[in-house]
């Protein structure tokens, strides 16, 4: 399996776990995600980000707090795990914990 394989097919929805939990833990705007994330070696770029931010949003899993103001970037209005956001972060750590423990050598 290629590097971009691997990245694309399971690397890359963990970047979602990583913005619940960090969106759990208090606000997130999308550059300091962007950052956060390639610190963790994932090779993200904001035109995937964002949109990934806004389907998030979509599906009801963030939510945008603040106001924006005049001449502030969009980018400036942080996001928030919502209560179903913060339910689907914990149904993952439930299953991420399961299959450590499968895969760990005992």
């Amino acid at each position: 399996m290629s590097h971009d394989a691997l990245e694309r097919e399971i690397l890359r929805p963990l970047w979602k776990v990583h913005i619940l939990h960090h969106a759990r833990e208090g606000p997130i705007v999308g550059h300091w995600m962007l950052e956060e994330l390639r610190e963790h070696g994932y090779r993200v770029s904001p035109g995937t980000l964002y949109p990934l931010l806004a389907r998030m949003e979509q599906l009801g899993w963030l939510r945008r707090v603040g106001k924006v103001s005049r001449g502030q970037p969009r980018d400036g209005r942080p996001y928030r795990a919502t209560a179903a956001g913060r339910r689907a972060l914990r149904e993952v750590e439930a299953r991420l914990r399961e299959l450590v423990g499968e895969i760990q050598p005992g």
